[in-house]
């Protein structure tokens, strides 16, 4: 059992993969924590990455080097400027220099020191290696392993019981979605009731507000940036930024608006047929993949390639079912969303490495649908029923990124899984519960079955599907 608070499934970070970007820079800055705990970091005088596995195979595409660098170089991914990223980049690879955690300059050619290697480790697909050489001559070297959302992790025993202890301090232990049926019952509690109580027993209200806070204007800011940015992305596919386009076609030009909030109002001063409610759903899933596709900051939720649906869906129900919606919408929606995935995270998994696709947007899809589900009044048990609709409907998606950028067609797909987020969730709502079928635990169980049968070329390695049949002469 992990004890996973909402803010481990909903992290701000810069794109365009939490498994290949955000866990990689974190994995960084942890090495050279352990450096300056086993107070050698003072002792380095040259560094190297080794990238393997999914992490090389789909590396240059997802800016797998560049965001080990720049973790090396002390900078963080959730305050780094993002105009900031490239200067930084191409400053060092210019002058061949490194200044280490932003204290110690170094020798470092980023074309010669961070290698890719296609062979996997056996740990996970996604593993990296950060080596040192010592003043004293010795060299060390340190192993992570990025498995999805930003979380990285070392396949070493654990010799202490912090997490253990941590966990207990939850005062409703959740491994499974019937413990969290049950604990709704016998408290008489929403989901996002119980949940908040046990983000309570870890940090203070007035923490998870600002942190839910904090977490919706990223999701904000990245809609609006990516409604107001036109232009190509990034990386040779030519892809034309859509959601400017579409977004400029269904404002029209009598809406006035000079910042984010002002934008939701006019907003919901607009057409809102259903073609349009379809358009503007997609419209904003969409503006948040093609900002994370070009290196901008974004939530992963739970992942950065699956960014998209969560704040589509949210933004949904503000702009078109509720007018009236306030920060309270917003913090129940997140602990809901937060919490169902990660029930995923602790049934099965949320890396694409790991489960193909069906790990980020099947699972981005069915947090959204559960989170929805319970703004709009369903009960505990139509939550849930309404995130098992939207993880069958996405079973066995693969994960075939063209040139290993998330971009073809993982842009697309966040669309995609929020309409579907939204679908699922009306099922569910006009669903009696002593009526479901499948239950979510067993959707999980599936999920994770399905993805440990899957070929490995499906699972982010740019070696099946639409990466070999699209190549990149063709766009």
């Amino acid at each position: 059992m992990e004890c996973i608070s909402i803010f481990d499934m909903l992290k701000i970070g810069v794109g365009p993969s939490s498994s290949h970007t955000l866990g990689p820079w974190r994995a960084a800055q942890r090495w050279i924590q352990e450096l300056k705990t086993s107070n050698q970091f003072d002792q380095v005088t040259s560094l190297t990455v080794d990238l393997y596995g999914s992490l090389s195979l789909t590396g240059k595409g997802h800016a797998t080097d560049l965001a080990s660098i720049l973790g090396l170089a002390g900078y963080d991914p959730v305050t780094i400027p993002i105009d900031l990223i490239s200067s930084e980049i191409d400053t060092i690879q210019k002058t061949k220099t490194i200044l280490f955690n932003n204290e110690k300059k170094l020798s470092f050619d980023p074309s010669i020191d961070v290698l890719f290697h296609r062979n996997f480790l056996d740990f996970h697909p996604n593993g990296i290696t950060f080596n040192a050489m010592l003043s004293t001559g010795e060299k060390v070297s340190s192993t992570f392993y990025s498995i999805g959302g930003g979380f990285v992790v070392k396949d070493e025993p654990v010799t202490d019981n912090s997490k253990e202890e941590s966990f207990k301090t939850f005062p409703f232990p959740i491994q499974k979605a019937t413990e969290l049926l049950e604990y709704c019952a016998k408290e008489n509690k929403k989901i996002s009731e119980i949940v908040l109580e046990n983000e309570r027993s870890i940090i203070s209200e007035a923490q998870i507000d600002k942190g839910i806070l904090d977490v919706w204007n990223v999701m904000l800011e990245s809609m609006y940036t990516g409604c107001h940015t036109e232009g190509t992305l990034p990386g040779g596919l030519n892809v034309r930024r859509r959601a400017f386009d579409s977004h400029l076609k269904l404002i029209g030009d009598t809406n006035t608006y000079s910042n984010p909030s002002e934008w939701i109002q006019s907003i919901r001063n607009t057409e809102v047929k259903f073609r349009q409610i379809l358009k503007w759903v997609s419209c904003f899933a969409l503006s948040v993949n093609e900002v994370n596709a070009s290196l901008g900051r974004v939530v992963t939720a739970p992942t950065n390639g699956s960014a998209g649906v969560i704040p589509a869906v949210m933004m949904y129900y503000m702009v078109i079912e509720n007018h009236d919606a306030n920060f309270d919408d917003i913090k129940q929606f997140m602990l809901v969303a937060g919490e169902i995935g990660s029930l995923f995270k602790k049934g099965a998994t949320i890396s694409a490495a790991m489960g193909g696709c069906q790990a980020e947007i099947g699972v981005s899809s069915a947090m959204a649908a559960g989170a929805l589900t319970e703004l709009m009044g369903g009960s505990p048990e139509q939550v849930l029923i309404a995130s098992e609709i939207a993880m069958e409907h996405h079973l066995g998606l693969t994960c075939d990124p063209i040139g290993g950028l998330v971009q073809i067609p993982c842009i697309e797909r966040n669309a995609m899984g929020a309409i579907k987020a939204i679908n699922a969730c009306e099922m569910a709502l006009d669903t009696d519960a002593a009526n479901a079928k499948v239950p979510l635990d067993k959707v999980i169980n599936t999920m994770w079955e399905t993805a440990k049968d899957m070929n490995t070329k499906y699972k982010e390695t740019s070696e099946g599907g639409l990466a070999v049949n699209v190549g990149m002469s063709d766009c």
